[in-house]
């Protein structure tokens, strides 16, 4: 083979690799793509989540002019809880509030029990009297948004949420008396209807701070 040829047959082989490199980066960056993961991964929050990083923690800024910004508050955890009672007569009542629970949270519940006893109510040391989810992250967000933009407002003569269940130190506590405000249930499969309960967790230090907090991530309080 002639000089010439020799360097035509390298410069093909050396176009083919390139290509193949080409081919297999193309390849790899799709399924980083996909997967969410490497150069192109995607937002990891969105919604409510998005909107305390862009609009919350700018006008908490503003208002109580933080000298860190890690002393901005932020919504720690959501608790839900609904207490059960009737379990002690009822059985079957624990898995339907369970049902209930998994339904509008999309968690799990753990079983909450009695930790002593009391011979009036027939109550034992550890026997079921409730069940609560406690939520965190992003599944944390889109259920607080879910609250306040679904459920509260298809509260009858819904008026607003009154302010006083502040407890000192920026939490919250919001009392549902049905679980049938959240969509997500349907009325011809619950036994009965059942309250539950909501605390908010913050890192707060006070009440005012929580307050604002919540009402920027559009909970909506009653008006002073």
């Amino acid at each position: 083979m002639s000089p010439e040829a020799t360097k035509k047959a390298a410069a093909s082989r050396g176009s083919s690799t390139k290509a193949k490199g080409k081919a297999k980066d193309a390849v790899t960056n799709g399924a980083a793509k996909a997967a969410g993961s490497g150069p192109y991964r995607t937002p990891t929050y969105a919604g409510l989540r998005q909107r305390y990083h862009d609009e919350v923690v700018p006008a908490m800024q503003r208002e109580f002019t933080y000298a860190n910004p890690m002393q901005i508050p932020h919504v720690e955890k959501i608790v839900v809880n609904i207490g059960l009672g009737e379990a002690i007569a009822n059985a079957k009542a624990l898995d339907a509030a369970v049902g209930d629970l998994t339904t509008i949270t999309g968690q799990k519940p753990i079983v909450t029990r009695a930790k002593r006893s009391i011979a009036q109510f027939r109550l034992r040391t550890g026997m079921p009297i409730g069940a609560k989810v406690t939520l965190r992250g992003q599944r944390m967000y889109d259920f607080l948004e879910r609250t306040m933009s679904l459920a509260l407002p298809r509260i009858r003569d819904f008026r607003g949420i009154p302010m006083r269940s502040f407890d000192g130190r920026g939490n919250f506590s919001l009392g549902l008396r049905e679980q049938l405000v959240y969509p997500e249930i349907d009325y011809d499969k619950i036994d009965r209807l059942r309250g539950l309960e909501i605390s908010i967790v913050t890192t707060a230090k006070t009440d005012e701070e929580g307050r604002k907090l919540l009402e920027l991530l559009g909970m909506p309080f009653q008006a002073n």
